[in-house]
């Protein structure tokens, strides 16, 4: 009688996706599926030349019984040490190292390992680097553009942490950070200052497309602003970038009297042109950053800055994974940015 209760037990804790002492094989999937085990092959490794509703069945239940394919026969990483693998759009950008330092130290506290690596701004090399670091890893961490219908067969059964997503995604762990509410405590801020004639330096940004100029331009007819997209110039994300924009706003809009950029390097590199063109910054035109990098408080005068705490940002998505690896699919933790006043406001 008692074996029978332990049996049940035991199925009954696979179906929820909770670990059993014994390993789940890729013959255990294929049963549970009623495929064939070339065909749970195929579906985790994405080669196609299979149904796309079959291949979604054989992930639905690769995870429910936390299949992972055997990455220690390959000699990749030693069996007793859990690892993470990174994914990051771009090591050069100092917002980048503070994360990375962030999810690092996270893990140096769980003895886990992490593996970095970086898509280099390129949208098209994020589902190759899924696939290829989510063979070598537990687990995965990542700036991942792409949406779940197209990321799915890359990730197969891998547990995946998604930051500053929406918070749309429904089959992985999400860390969010609200933007749109930052931009706003930054836009109301310039409004409570009396000004009304404000523009934006904007960027191309797969992780949260247009959310800054959307949310700028919502705040603008709830105030009755007279600003319109014409106030809203594109620029690269570099100080260079910044710059150009700011020229090119205040060729179009000399009466602008505020900038929101879209993030620190950006609004360094506006100051820069501002200087240049014999605007006194904040007297002639106000100017607020987005990240708070610690450069900011190097520049004259120091830069108001919508202020996010990138190692926390890190620390947050190793709990999420912390929470994957132990069989559960928690709730979006959102991380929202603080307004820091400093000299340019």
């Amino acid at each position: 009688m008692g074996s029978v209760a332990g049996q049940r037990e035991t199925e009954d804790q696979r179906a929820r996706g909770v670990r059993t002492g014994k390993r789940v094989t890729l013959r255990d999937v294929a049963q549970a599926a009623g495929v064939s085990h070339q065909t749970v092959s195929r579906a985790i490794n994405g080669k196609g030349e299979i149904d796309p509703g079959t291949q979604q069945r054989v992930l639905d239940v690769a995870r429910q019984l936390r299949y992972r394919p055997s990455r220690f026969g390959r000699g990749l990483v030693r069996p007793d040490v859990v690892s993470v693998g990174l994914i990051v759009p771009d090591v050069v950008n100092p917002f980048f190292p503070e994360f990375v330092a962030g999810v690092i130290a996270a893990a140096d506290e769980r003895d886990w390992q992490v593996l970095v690596a970086s898509t280099e701004n390129d949208r098209s090399r994020e589902l190759a680097l899924v696939r290829s670091l989510g063979q070598q890893v537990d687990a995965l961490v990542g700036y991942i553009s792409h949406p779940d219908a197209q990321l799915e067969p890359y990730v197969g059964t891998v547990p995946l942490v998604l930051v500053d997503r929406g918070l749309d995604s429904s089959n992985h762990a999400l860390v969010h950070i609200d933007t749109a509410a930052g931009i706003r405590a930054g836009m109301q801020h310039l409004i409570d200052r009396g000004h009304r004639r404000i523009g934006m330096i904007d960027c191309e940004c797969v992780s949260a497309p247009l959310v800054r100029r959307r949310t700028f331009l919502e705040v603008v007819g709830e105030h009755a602003l007279p600003v319109d997209e014409g106030w809203v110039v594109m620029g690269e994300q570099s100080p260079d970038g910044g710059a150009a924009a700011f020229e090119a706003l205040y060729a179009a809009r000399p009466d602008v009297t505020a900038v929101v950029a879209f993030n620190d390097l950006v609004a360094i590199g506006a100051l820069r042109a501002a200087r240049r063109l014999g605007v006194q910054v904040p007297d002639d035109c106000a100017l607020v950053g987005y990240d708070g990098l610690s450069v900011v408080d190097l520049v004259d005068p120091p830069l108001t800055t919508l202020h996010l705490d990138k190692r926390r940002l890190g620390e947050l998505a190793i709990h999420q994974v912390d929470r994957l690896l132990a069989g559960e699919l928690p709730l979006p933790i959102v991380l929202t940015p603080s307004l820091r006043v400093r000299g340019t406001t």
